[in-house]
């Protein structure tokens, strides 16, 4: 049984550069482009507040708990 997974280990580590070369091989060279998907953070401080809200919290609680999610940034600050 030992021998079995001695040679799982030996395949696996003699396929893993292999794997990594075929991946950098298949990305394009140039500059990356990141879009900014609305469905992921950070969220506009609006939505914040009015989700809040619309989940029975205070007015108050509401700015406290979205400023600490600005601090985690998982939403946009505030335009002032």
């Amino acid at each position: 049984m030992s021998v079995v997974s001695a040679a799982v280990v030996v395949i696996g580590a003699l396929s893993l550069p292999a794997a990594a070369q075929a991946r950098t091989a298949s990305v394009p060279a140039g500059p990356a482009v990141h879009a900014v998907r609305a469905d992921q953070p950070p969220f506009p401080y609006t939505d914040c507040i009015n989700a809040a809200k619309k989940h029975g919290e205070s007015a108050s609680y509401a700015k406290w708990h979205c400023d600490e999610l600005v601090k985690k940034g998982w939403v946009k600050p505030p335009k002032r």
